[in-house]
């Protein structure tokens, strides 16, 4: 049986604040927790219905078993899936260990967790291992980020830092720096190169005009036919694929 005290805390974890405290994040249901567990990162408690246990019978002294009542009184879902997790928050190296040759995402400003978590799962797929975020975007370790990640969580890695070091560095560096705008060159034209920072913009605004500078190649994807009104932009993390797709073919 959970605590009051215990209650209280798991759903501290929904906040950046305790999150940040005490350096754990939750994931929920069946398929994330069990993917989470075999991965690299450290779980620290699980707390499941005895039918997820009769399926786990390896698990060992951080099981706690709970009733589905519990369960929905510290799930954040609108139906829970017989299984919650606490995980420890990796300790990340630098950003700027990155390898010579990689491509890395950088955020601006993404606000919608889903669409973070999504780009986190994308990014994944497309075997990019650093994702970027400018300090106002949201925290991937955000429960909501982490459940649209499906397990993507376990192999990205999300730093936080100001665009305009990461841009200078590059720049310093000699990687190619890419943007994303409504106006610019076609990608599916150019002669995309790595290694290279990706900057896509947030849902509401794009990129930051601050950054602008620092950007000297712009890409855009095309609408077809040409000439032709069709929705005034892509969902962030749909544009996205098709940006890390035309990269990856390009330059695999």
């Amino acid at each position: 049986m959970l605590s009051k005290n215990k209650i209280k805390f798991l759903n501290s974890l929904q906040n950046k604040k305790y999150r940040k405290q005490h350096q754990c994040f939750i994931a929920e249901g069946i398929k994330i927790v069990e993917e989470l567990l075999h991965s690299s990162l450290i779980c620290k408690e699980i707390y499941a219905t005895a039918e997820w246990k009769e399926n786990h019978p390896e698990i060992g002294k951080n099981y706690t078993e709970i009733s589905e009542k519990e369960l929905k009184a510290i799930s954040q879902l609108q139906t829970p899936n017989q299984v919650l997790a606490v995980f420890k928050i990796p300790a990340l190296s630098s950003w700027k260990s990155a390898s010579k040759n990689e491509l890395i995402l950088a955020l601006d400003k993404i606000n919608d967790p889903g669409n973070l978590g999504t780009i986190m799962r994308i990014a994944d797929w497309f075997g990019i291992e650093h994702v970027i975020c400018s300090p106002e975007s949201v925290d991937a370790f955000n429960p909501k980020t982490v459940q649209a990640t499906m397990g993507a969580i376990a192999r990205i890695k999300v730093h936080y830092t100001a665009f305009t070091v990461l841009l200078e560095w590059a720049n310093e560096k000699n990687i190619q720096v890419y943007g994303t705008y409504l106006k610019g060159k076609d990608i599916f034209k150019e002669n995309l190169q790595k290694p290279a920072v990706i900057v896509m913009g947030s849902e509401s605004h794009g990129i930051s005009e601050e950054l602008e500078k620092l950007i000297p190649n712009r890409l855009t994807i095309p609408s077809y036919p040409p000439g032709i009104i069709t929705s005034e932009s892509l969902n962030i993390s749909t544009a996205t694929a098709i940006v890390c797709a035309e990269f990856r073919r390009q330059t695999w």
